[in-house]
């Protein structure tokens, strides 16, 4: 076993063979992977053994530079060391008195990090149905995330939406407004493999080119009309202003992609003189009947009834020991990485 960017304490092989490995941040621009003992599941609680977790490029680049500014709440969140991950898939291998909606050997999804265990109360873990493979199951933290969004821009029967971003965030966008029947569904970004992937998912359209100067091949896109919806799906601080001139009259955006920089966004005459909307949506922005429960069970039953297509998002799976390699392709190589997973089957 590779030892680079493992974090090993000084014990008996036979110790270290009962620990669990996790990936923490112990500070900026430092990764490990360092060994821990996960507890036994006391009562109402499960123990699951990790399969495979799903990196938020976005969200965990931004954590381990520190690319945020004093004041936001990402600053207030992230203290080091840091463990990262929020998309966890599993199976349980131990079970606490008292529970009986999970058993051993069920494959279940959870918002745990990073890391080849995972304890917690029963309820915080989700049973995959059958016809959810595991990789797609994994996908189901950053599907609710864009679902929250769906909801609050308020997707309508025969809407047009330009989503600008086709990485991780904007990919789960483009497919709930394409299953929320939008009429016609187009993707922007400079890098090809993306825009190939919506494409894939069903895009009726995808444009290759900086947001800043594509109002024309927007309006081509969509016949010679802007959209009414634009989603901003970047994270990135300079997109809105651009974004707002993309959007036809009376348009609705919906800003999903969180940057770590939210002083440096900037408005621009469209949202006046177009009478414009903007919303915002987060994982925090639950509601009443609509918990993380819900999404997860609408986002499996359209994986497993084949309207939810995730083919091909899977692009690079790395062992724990490559954790470095893992965040550094994540940075360097955007226009080759969509989905990026941690393989836990032989940690």
């Amino acid at each position: 076993m590779s030892t680079a960017g493992l974090t090993l304490p000084s014990m008996s092989t036979t110790a270290t063979a009962s620990l669990g490995k996790r990936i923490v941040f112990t500070g900026k621009n430092q990764v490990e992977l360092e060994l821990w003992s996960p507890e036994d599941p006391g009562p109402g609680e499960v123990r699951v053994r990790a399969r495979w977790s799903l990196m938020s490029t976005g969200t965990e680049t931004i954590v381990l530079h520190r690319r945020f500014e004093p004041g936001t709440p990402v600053e207030a969140w992230v203290r080091y060391p840091f463990h990262p991950g929020y998309a966890l898939v599993g199976v349980v291998e131990q079970v606490g008195a008292g529970v009986t909606t999970l058993g051993e050997g069920d494959l279940v999804v959870s918002r745990s990090h990073h890391a080849s265990h995972a304890v917690g109360n029963a309820g915080h873990f989700t049973k995959v149905p059958a016809g959810v493979a595991e990789q797609d199951a994994a996908w189901f933290a950053l599907a609710k995330i864009t679902a929250i969004g769906a909801r609050a821009v308020d997707y309508h029967l025969g809407d047009s939406v330009l989503v600008i971003g086709a990485g991780p965030i904007g990919q789960m966008s483009l497919r709930w407004a394409l299953a929320a029947g939008a009429e016609r569904v187009v993707a922007l970004d400079p890098f090809p493999a993306r825009l190939a992937a919506a494409t894939r998912a069903g895009a009726h359209a995808t444009i290759s080119a900086s947001v800043h100067a594509a109002v024309d091949a927007v309006r081509a896109a969509f016949g010679g009309d802007l959209p009414q919806v634009v989603v901003d799906a970047t994270g990135h601080h300079q997109v809105l202003a651009s974004a707002l001139g993309l959007a036809g009259r009376k348009g609705r955006i919906l800003v999903i992609g969180d940057t770590g920089t939210p002083s440096e966004q900037r408005m621009s005459p469209d949202l006046i003189s177009k009478g414009l909307t903007i919303v915002g949506a987060h994982d925090g922005h639950e509601e009443p009947g609509w918990d993380g429960a819900r999404y997860y069970r609408l986002f499996f039953a359209m994986v497993a009834a084949g309207r939810f297509p995730l083919g091909g998002l899977a692009t690079h799976a790395f062992t724990p020991e490559q954790c470095r390699e893992a965040y550094a392709a994540a940075d360097e190589r955007r226009g080759e990485t969509m989905g990026i997973f941690f393989d836990w089957r032989g940690a």
